[in-house]
C-alpha cells in the first residue's frame, strides 16, 4: 500500500511561479487514498475525548463528515457568510489579498462541547485561528487541530501554537 503522500498531485509553478500546488482531489479519487486518508485522521484522534468535529467548507467537510461518522460524533459545519440558515455568530479574518468572513449557527456548539476541527490543509493558518475563535466565543474548548496537509514554509502553526495541532503530511515549501 502507498502511503499518503504519494496519492497527492504536485503541480509546479500554480499559482504562480515558485509555488508547487498540493493537489488533495487526487486523494479523494483514489480510494485507496480517500480510505487512508480518513483512517489517519482518525488515528491522530485515538484516545482522545471530544464529542464532536468542526470542519470548514469545502474540504473541512470532505473530510470531517467521514470522520465524524466513523467515530459517532457530531459534524458542525463552518461557512461562508450568508450560506447558514439560522442565527449565526460570525467573523472576519485576514487572507492573503483581501479579508473574508465565516459563520457558524449560533446554537451549534455549547459551553463545554470538546471540539476537534478537521481541514485539507494549513497554509498561513489564518482561517483555522478564526475558526477556533468562533468555537471559544461560543464557549467549546478545542481539543485537537488536524490537517490532511500542511504547508511548513507558511508557518500557519505559529498562529495556533496554543493548541494541539497534528497534520498527515508536511511539506517543507509554500
Amino acid at each position: 500500500m502507498k502511503e499518503l503522500k504519494e496519492y497527492v498531485r504536485s503541480i509546479p509553478d500554480f499559482p504562480e511561479p515558485g509555488i508547487i500546488f498540493r493537489d488533495v482531489t487526487t486523494i479523494l479519487q483514489d480510494p485507496d487514498g480517500l480510505c487512508l486518508s480518513i483512517d489517519e485522521l482518525r488515528g491522530k484522534l485515538q484516545g482522545l475525548d471530544y464529542n464532536m468535529i468542526v470542519g470548514p467548507e469545502s474540504r473541512g467537510f470532505i473530510f470531517g463528515v467521514p470522520v465524524a461518522y466513523a467515530e459517532h460524533k457530531a459534524f458542525i459545519p463552518v461557512r461562508k457568510k450568508g450560506k447558514l440558515p439560522c442565527e449565526t455568530v460570525s467573523i472576519d479574518y485576514d487572507l492573503e489579498y483581501g479579508k473574508a468572513t465565516i459563520e457558524i449557527h449560533k446554537d451549534a456548539i455549547k459551553p463545554g462541547d470538546k471540539v476537534v476541527i478537521v481541514d485539507d490543509l494549513i497554509a498561513t493558518g489564518g482561517t483555522t485561528e478564526a475558526i477556533a475563535k468562533l468555537v471559544e466565543s461560543l464557549g467549546g474548548e478545542i481539543v485537537k487541530i488536524v490537517f490532511v496537509m500542511e504547508l511548513e514554509g507558511l508557518k500557519g502553526r505559529e498562529k495556533l501554537s496554543k493548541y494541539n495541532v497534528d497534520s498527515l503530511i508536511k511539506y517543507e515549501g509554500k
